[in-house]
């Protein structure tokens, strides 16, 4: 990973009305500072789609795996464990999937 150093007179600048956020990918940062409040559902669609994708896929990949389950007279129980896990992993593959093709 390549280090980046601002100078001190561009970093006030910078700064400047920024908040310190939790939020984000910090790619190797200590900290990261966000401008104003963001608009999160705009900024999964425009800047993250591919969270968006992997929770579409989660959602549908494991109402397929416990309903397929639950059809075929398999147990309550292991019909919702085997759809949570099912919607761990079809989400998971989602996100990457759509994570690789957006690089």
């Amino acid at each position: 990973m390549n280090e980046i150093e601002i100078p001190k007179q561009l970093r006030q600048f910078m700064l400047e009305g920024a908040e310190e956020t939790k939020l984000g990918n910090k790619m190797g940062a200590k900290k990261q500072y966000r401008y104003g409040r963001s608009d999160p559902i705009r900024h999964l669609v425009w800047d993250a789609p591919e969270v968006l994708i992997g929770l579409a896929g989660a959602i549908i990949g494991g109402s397929k795996v416990a309903s397929y389950l639950y059809k075929n007279n398999f147990s309550r129980k292991s019909s919702v464990a085997s759809g949570l896990l099912a919607s761990l992993i079809s989400g998971y593959v989602s996100y990457r999937i759509s994570k690789k093709l957006k690089e």
